[in-house]
């Protein structure tokens, strides 16, 4: 199962299928609309501007369809959604194309333009949409089939997983599950033992080793602290987390299908935003990533002098901090302590603190010392908003109080966050429990509206010097 060579085979059907789009309505442009208008019959003949037309067209089309996420997960699709995400975009996207390149067109009377948009629309829907429905089908067919599998476990070792693990196995029509064993958990073993692949806290190494794709709970009346231990842990990880339904869930209609055969699980995986908020801020990333070097790059080229001159050292410091689904990478930022500042040992920085240089502190307090994290942005690694990543000695500390902060790796840690603009820089571990809830806040209310207020306080805080 190739991730990487089902999309580009969706990408590839998109290409022909939009360049196809485009030959067939230029030519009912030249034959019916044009020939109409002057009556004579107008020839198709591709130019430059045909070609030209037909790169901004294909282009176009698969930024639209990237857009609402058509290209995400593509082993993952219902076929319903997939049509009307298809539809609605087309729809949107045929109408803008309208303005942009066809309303300066001549035409023989006003209805033309209707037609023009009917054609084009028509044209796109049906060469992009059919080949992407065959290839979702086939998909589908294949999932059924047992032939495409993605690999399971079960949390859970009593009843309830025992059921849940032969009710899967038993379907004449697979739901695309591949178990490969079970989590133990404390209300004892019922399994065989050699399905068993670890114990609770073994979760995040089991979802490494195995490529652990999808997490079935499927508990038996376990405390309320285990399951919060079991979720805290799974919620970082990039797998999709599913439960079986209590009859009480049921009752107090709790419970909402999104498929009528197979066994009745409940996604308990949250999306942070809308597909298409979450590829707009991507792409917004990248660019505001570029633009925020471009611009910075005199102020840049000042500091690197500056930190130079004033105090020995590297001018970039490059430290390691985990990221999103837990992953450690080096984020850069500009030199504001003296070397060898944490010679004793990790600890946090305060207003009065000896290690920051006199240029550190300023840089501090604008936010400049973070201008080298675009560059960790450009590398995907981080957000321009989202919770600040943290070092695992301090994670280490934070989850004995609140362990619920490991759910801040669901997403990319940002240069800026929630947290930040209202608290600040914390001093202690006590500050960066009581900054996390603004930080969790932003998490249930992510949104690009939420991100530009964060963005637009952050500029306030650097123009006021009110960073630390």
């Amino acid at each position: 199962m190739n991730k990487r060579k089902q999309v580009y085979r969706y990408l590839l059907f998109d290409i022909i299928g939009s360049g196809l789009a485009w030959t067939l309505f230029n030519l009912y442009r030249k034959k019916v609309i044009e020939s109409n208008l002057f009556g004579i019959n107008i020839p198709f003949t591709p130019d430059y501007k045909f070609f030209l037309g037909l790169v901004f067209f294909t282009l176009f089309w698969i930024s639209m369809f990237g857009l609402v996420g058509l290209y995400h997960d593509p082993y993952r699709k219902s076929r319903l959604k997939e049509f009307g995400s298809s539809l609605t975009i087309t729809i949107i996207g045929t109408v803008v194309l309208f303005f942009v390149l066809l309303i300066d067109d001549y035409v023989v009377a006003y209805q033309n333009y209707y037609k023009i948009l009917f054609v084009m629309f028509l044209f796109v829907f049906i060469l992009t949409y059919i080949p992407r429905l065959v290839i979702t089908t086939q998909t589908i067919h294949r999932i059924h089939k047992r032939i495409i599998g993605f690999p399971t476990i079960i949390i859970g070792s009593g009843k309830k997983a025992i059921q849940t693990y032969q009710d899967i196995n038993a379907e004449k029509i697979s739901q695309g599950f591949k178990i490969l064993g079970f989590i133990d958990l404390p209300n004892g073993v019922r399994v065989d033992q050699s399905l068993i692949l670890g114990n609770v806290n073994d979760i995040p190494e089991v979802v490494a080793q195995y490529g652990i794709e999808e997490v079935i709970l499927a508990i038996d009346n376990e405390s309320p602290q285990t399951l919060t231990t079991v979720l805290n842990l799974l919620v970082p990880l990039n797998v999709n987390i599913k439960a079986i339904p209590s009859m009480y869930d049921i009752l107090l209609g709790k419970v909402k299908l999104n498929r009528i055969i197979g066994t009745t699980l409940v996604d308990v995986s949250f999306e942070p935003m809308p597909a298409w908020q979450a590829n707009i801020k991507e792409v917004l990333d990248y660019f505001m990533a570029i633009v925020g070097l471009i611009l910075s790059s005199p102020v840049a080229l000042a500091l690197m002098i500056v930190i130079k001159v004033t105090s020995k050292g590297p001018i970039i410091y490059k430290q390691e901090r985990i990221g999103q689904h837990g992953k450690p990478f080096h984020i850069y930022k500009f030199r504001s302590m003296y070397v060898d500042a944490e010679a004793g040992g990790p600890a946090l920085s305060n207003q009065a603190d000896p290690r920051v240089t006199p240029v550190g502190r300023f840089m501090r307090k604008t936010r400049l010392d973070e201008i080298p994290n675009f560059i960790n942005v450009l590398k995907g690694e981080m957000s321009i908003v989202g919770p600040r990543p943290e070092r695992q000695f301090y994670i280490d500390q934070i989850v004995k109080v609140a362990p619920h902060y490991l759910h801040l790796q669901k997403v990319k840690p940002g240069i800026t966050s929630w947290g930040q603009v209202k608290y600040g820089y914390a001093e202690n571990i006590d500050q960066m429990v009581e900054r996390l809830k603004y930080d969790l806040l932003y998490l249930e209310n992510m949104s690009l509206y939420i991100d530009f207020k964060i963005m637009i306080y952050t500029i306030l805080t650097i123009f006021k010097g009110k960073g630390v």
